[in-house]
């Protein structure tokens, strides 16, 4: 009979090698699609016909897809660090 414990310890830190390049990946695009939501909130960026620009609402929008952009990439670099650990 296969201990169940000794599963969970071999899969577990295949998973992490799994999920944690692409949270740190997927979170990198999620902070620079922020910023630059953010960007054309402030109209820094981005054409003139666009909703978004000069649009106070996507400086906040912008502000919190950032946020979750880091908060996904921090989980990765937390899974990426339980690894090695």
């Amino acid at each position: 009979m296969i201990n169940s414990v000794y599963l969970i310890r071999r899969i577990k830190p295949k998973m992490n090698m799994k999920i944690s390049s692409p949270a740190i990946t997927i979170g990198l695009i999620v902070i620079i699609t922020g910023i630059i939501f953010h960007l054309q909130g402030h109209a820094i960026v981005g054409p003139e016909s666009s909703f978004m620009y000069s649009n106070p609402e996507w400086i906040t929008y912008g502000q919190q897809i950032a946020i979750i952009g880091i908060l996904v990439t921090s989980f990765g670099i937390a899974l990426k660090i339980s690894k090695k650990g």
